[in-house]
């Protein structure tokens, strides 16, 4: 049985202004108390939690519109915020976060075209999904490893590379979701 799909005030939208809230303080961290530990925990925890706002609204019948669009915004901020500050830092390889960064970009445009053009909104595939949680892991790891923690770099190759793999992999499947999407809204109804 389905919920309101029209509420705002839900728990994972409240996760998701959270998550949005605390990127200033990320930022914060990093360039003012120049503390890489610290803003790579927060990194994390950020980035953990947007796999905890979307089991909550699954699991507990909290799926809502604004979710459905802010959970994915949050992300790509999540992305560009986080990943360009930790680059601007110098705490991830330039190639890598540019990569990373890219694909953020060309996403977010393209979703803002699609929808412009009046498409339906295109639900994240489970590569996507896959990719994401990789990078989001990769992030706070590049940045821990240049902090004072000193962690071995390769455990944010272990989850960057698939990440970088499977969110660009993703990227190219939503090429024809995209395509499908438009030609429903173009379609004569009646």
């Amino acid at each position: 049985m389905g919920g309101d799909e029209s509420r705002i005030l839900t728990v994972p939208n409240v996760i998701t202004f959270l998550r949005l809230a605390l990127l200033p303080v990320f930022l914060w961290l990093l360039f003012v108390e120049e503390d890489r530990a610290t803003a790579a925990a927060l990194l994390a925890v950020l980035g953990a939690t947007d796999f905890l706002d979307g089991y909550i609204a699954r699991h507990f019948n909290q799926v809502s519109n604004l979710g459905k669009v802010l959970d994915p915004v949050a992300d790509r901020l999540i992305f560009i915020v986080g990943g360009g500050a930790i680059l601007i830092d110098g705490s991830v390889p330039t190639w890598f976060a540019v990569l990373v960064l890219a694909r953020e970009i060309l996403v977010s445009v393209a979703t803002v075209a699609i929808a412009a053009m009046g498409a339906r909104r295109i639900d994240v595939t489970w590569f996507g999904k896959a990719g994401t949680t990789g990078l989001l892991m990769a992030f706070p790891l590049f940045l821990a490893s240049a902090s004072e923690l000193g962690w071995w770099q390769g455990w944010a190759w272990l989850a960057g590379i698939p990440g970088l793999v499977l969110s660009w992999y993703a990227a190219f499947l939503y090429v024809p979701l995209a395509r499908e999407a438009l030609r429903e809204a173009r379609a004569p109804t009646g």
